[in-house]
């Protein structure tokens, strides 16, 4: 990918003084204040269900009753999304795992759908006198649903409020191929295809499919940097195939025989008119193409989630794996990061590249992909439908 260049400007909103500048990476020690960890949010009974689905939609005009054809999925569940309880686990692994590096530093938790929401969090710091933030956002990839959206939601809650001009919010950078994320795929699969072989599949005949959110392909082709050829599907599509091909290159070298099963990346959970494109092809879709290819068996790798939130519970463990029994085949899923050590290891690892400066040369990766960028380059994930909002951490627009 091609480089690029930081720009002379001071158009980064709330930035850090270290960020102002527009520099792709911050290569000097921040001081900060605090981590803020930043999530989607999910309703926590029954009646959240529709208020908190209002909230994911807003501005879209949808009505409840369209609302309530993916409120089955929550109330399959008790109405109960397992991610806050996924984010309150990983705040306190966080806190532990700072804790136990000697980096003082609190974490405090909101999210952009639900509460508490990054409000909250805001108001929570400045009233103990953190006033410079560094933010995780649990996406680890490059499009608007996944990183610009979140800096635009701490725009919001800085511009025209009471903590303008005085809270400061800098973003860690997307962390789709640092090796913390990307272990517990390599694990996974590494296991699920070994017992797949054990059970006398022949490795020919077993197909894993690293599946991610499906988003609208206008969206996908202007995800990332808009000065780097990313190719068709734009850096969401270019990061998750140089993900899953490292993976399977890693598996294969633990386990040889893996290097003859075949893979390919799928989509998933797609939502909006049947007139849109949205990324494809589908994980059910392919799913039910697999015995006519001669597969005994298939392995669905969450590559694109962090955690076993609804779209990995309801849309891989309820649908796919349906659709693999409707198809006469073996089904196994692998697990997501979650708060594994070296998750979580990992993440506190991007803090330090932060608090250090530490030389973009240093940071640990393992693709060539680029686009992780500490501060956002100019029309970065563009959404097609809204336009440019106001963003926090990179450069107009």
């Amino acid at each position: 990918m091609t480089a690029v260049s930081a720009l002379d400007t001071d158009a980064v909103p709330h930035a850090s003084s270290a960020a102002s500048g527009g520099d792709p990476f911050i290569e000097q020690p921040v001081a900060y204040d605090a981590i803020l960890l930043a999530g989607f949010g999910g309703p926590e009974g029954q009646d959240d269900v529709i208020p908190f689905l209002r909230n994911v939609t807003r501005g879209r005009g949808i009505p409840d009753e369209r609302l309530e054809e993916v409120a089955h999925h929550y109330r399959h569940f008790g109405g109960v999304s397992p991610i806050n309880g996924q984010n309150r686990a990983l705040k306190t692994a966080l806190e532990a795992e700072l804790a136990a590096r000697s980096i003082d530093l609190p974490v405090y938790w909101g999210n952009r759908n639900w509460a508490p929401y990054l409000e909250d969090a805001v108001a929570e710091a400045v009233a103990h006198g953190d006033t410079t933030l560094l933010a995780f956002a649990t996406s680890a990839y490059s499009s608007f649903s996944s990183c610009r959206q979140y800096r635009e939601d701490f725009a919001r809650v800085l511009d025209g409020t009471e903590y303008d001009g005085v809270v400061t919010i800098d973003k860690i950078r997307p962390f789709y191929d640092h090796p913390g994320f990307v272990q517990s795929f390599v694990a996974g699969v590494h296991d699920a295809v070994a017992e797949m072989l054990a059970e006398g599949v022949p490795a020919d005949a077993v197909q894993v499919l690293f599946s991610t959110h499906s988003i609208p392909a206008t969206d996908a082709v202007r995800s990332g940097p808009r000065d780097v050829d990313w190719g068709e599907g734009g850096a969401y599509a270019a990061q998750h195939q140089a993900v899953s091909a490292w993976v399977m290159d890693r598996v294969a070298q633990l386990l040889p025989e893996a290097s003859a099963v075949p893979w390919q990346l799928v989509y998933q959970s797609r939502s909006g008119p049947a007139t849109q494109a949205w990324l494809e092809p589908d994980v059910c879709d392919v799913i039910g193409e697999l015995a006519a290819r001669g597969r005994q068996a298939v392995i669905v790798v969450p590559v694109g989630f962090m955690s076993d939130h609804m779209e990995v519970l309801w849309d891989l463990d309820t649908e796919a794996k349906e659709a693999a029994e409707g198809a006469g085949l073996r089904f196994a899923r692998t697990p997501t990061p979650g708060v594994s050590p070296s998750f979580v290891a990992g993440i506190v690892d991007l803090i330090q590249e932060r608090l250090e400066g530490r030389p973009a040369a240093d940071r640990a990766h393992i693709t060539d992909v680029g686009g992780a960028f500490d501060v956002c380059r100019p029309g970065c994930c563009e959404n097609v439908r809204a336009g440019f909002k106001r963003a926090a951490a990179g450069i107009a627009p």
